[in-house]
Order: C-alpha cells, then sequence, then structure tokens
C-alpha cells in the first residue's frame, strides 16, 4: 500500500479509501476490492480520469502533479464524508496521483457502490466535482508548439468551479 494511503473504516460494508501515490494503479483490482465481501451493495460507479495530449489548444507532453500531504488527505476525506451525508452510499475509494505523468496515464480514480445507480453516480460526480476544486493539488504542463517547449502551472477553471457550484 502507498505511503500517503489512509483507510477508514465504518462498518464492514462501509469502507473508504484515500491514496495519494506516484505509482499507477488497476482499474480492474480497484473495482474488484470495492467489490470483494460486499454482497450489500448493487451498483459500483468508477470514474478514471487519464493525461490527454492537449490543453486550451497547446499540444501537451507531460503533466506534473504536486499536493500539500496531509491537508490534501483532510480535504478528500471531507468530500467524502458530505458525499455520505448527501447519498446512500456504500465504499468509496479515491486515488490521485503525484508526480509526473506522460500522455495516457492515470491521473484519478473516484469509485463508489451504493444498493442503487442513482445514488452512486451522483456521489461519483460530487466527489469528482468537488475533488477539482478543494482538493489542493498543482497540475503543471510541459507544452510543445512548433518545436518550442514551455512549462506553466494551470489555475482552476472556471467551468469547474461553476460545476462544484451547481451541487449547491
Amino acid at each position: 500500500m502507498p505511503d500517503n494511503s489512509e483507510i477508514i473504516m465504518t462498518n464492514r460494508n462501509e469502507r473508504q479509501e484515500i491514496s495519494i501515490q506516484q505509482q499507477d494503479f488497476s482499474l480492474a483490482d480497484e473495482v474488484a476490492l470495492l467489490e470483494q465481501n460486499n454482497p450489500t451493495d448493487g451498483a459500483v460507479v468508477t470514474f478514471t480520469g487519464r493525461v490527454r495530449n492537449n490543453n486550451n489548444g497547446n499540444s501537451v507532453t507531460t503533466l506534473t502533479l504536486e499536493h500539500y500531504p496531509g491537508m490534501t488527505e483532510k480535504s478528500l476525506a471531507k468530500i467524502i464524508a458530505q458525499a455520505k451525508e448527501r447519498w446512500n452510499i456504500g465504499r468509496v475509494k479515491v486515488i490521485h496521483r503525484i508526480g509526473e505523468l506522460s500522455i495516457g496515464d492515470q491521473i484519478v480514480f473516484v469509485g463508489v457502490t451504493s444498493k442503487h445507480r442513482q445514488d452512486a453516480f451522483a456521489a461519483n460526480e460530487f466527489i469528482m466535482d468537488y475533488l477539482k476544486v478543494s482538493a489542493p493539488f498543482w497540475k503543471k504542463e510541459r507544452i510543445n508548439n512548433d518545436g518550442k517547449t514551455t512549462e506553466s502551472w494551470l489555475d482552476a477553471k472556471s467551468t469547474d468551479t461553476d460545476k462544484a457550484d451547481l451541487w449547491g
């Protein structure tokens, strides 16, 4: 298990895990862990975000992610707690990678289980929307346009803030 992992058990079927890590993750393994010994939940909803090769008309070559250790995990735990207050969900797993990532690399995984799909879908989207605007991660892009390579830190997008604001 990664050094920065935090596992919080509330009961046998309600488990939440937060992991900030450099190493990649296996989507199949993460889904299997959400399903393992979980006979009460009929829905498993996942989201996986990956590094794309473009942003704002620029050709992206790498993405570097940094975070504020300790504060990041607390922020994610608070987001998960808010989701559990709003929806009837069971297990939650959030993985966010840090370090330098290449095009196509996985960045983030959010997995949520619940008895019914509506709660799992809504909670998963809520967690991802708030992660984008509330968790202390910083992104630096390396771009190559016309043979010239530059790096720049990314600002939060107003569209991400607007999306999180829709949850009220």
